[in-house]
């Protein structure tokens, strides 16, 4: 028999140990989901920043706009591939691949979002949010103009940009405490 793998370098707090209102968020996703993403469990060691976080992503990602929601999850995918973040890119690969409905998309974003079968406004929006994560300093308004160009807003380039900024931090958390993307992930979205 296998031992069952840490999802975190750090303590894992029991749910019956969590806060009234951490416990009840976890909850409502286990029900959704039929599982418990292992993010929420190890952000969970940190009360507080746990609020914040999902606070922040709630925000972002959760938001009506001009981008849809599985734009969002591109954007997620695509950088944190830059960021070598095994969690995020398995994580989010799944909700891609449900929220565009296709089975593909999620390993195509992840590999190479250039080579994608997306639009080229969706390839307008990952240069940006790859220029985001990995060069933000050269932002310039040439690539205000490029966005412009391919029918985003101002209000589009501010999420596009927080989008990249919030999971280059989630990205940052997630290698540190070795989080383990839950098996369920990788075959979500796929059949």
């Amino acid at each position: 028999m296998t031992q069952a793998l840490a999802i975190s370098r750090f303590p894992v707090p029991d749910l019956a140990d969590m806060p009234d209102d951490i416990r009840a968020r976890i909850m409502a996703v286990q029900e959704k989901s039929g599982f418990i993403p292992n993010v929420f469990l190890v952000l969970a060691h940190r009360p507080d920043e746990f609020r914040a976080f999902f606070a922040y992503h709630d925000a972002l990602m959760d938001k009506p706009g001009n981008l849809t929601k599985a734009e969002r999850e591109m954007i997620v995918v695509a950088t944190s591939n830059l960021n070598q973040c095994q969690y995020c890119v398995i994580a989010h690969g799944a909700i891609l691949r449900i929220r565009a409905k296709d089975p593909l998309i999620a390993d195509q974003v992840a590999v190479n979002y250039r080579k994608a079968d997306i639009t080229d406004r969706q390839k307008a929006m990952l240069d940006f949010a790859v220029r985001v994560s990995m060069e933000a300093y050269k932002v310039s308004e040439s690539d205000f103009a490029t966005l412009k160009s391919h029918g985003f807003t101002e209000e589009d380039v501010w999420d596009i940009a927080a989008i990249t900024a919030f999971f280059g931090l989630s990205n940052r958390l997630a290698n540190v405490t070795s989080m383990r993307p839950n098996a369920e992930f990788y075959s979500m979205g796929r059949g």
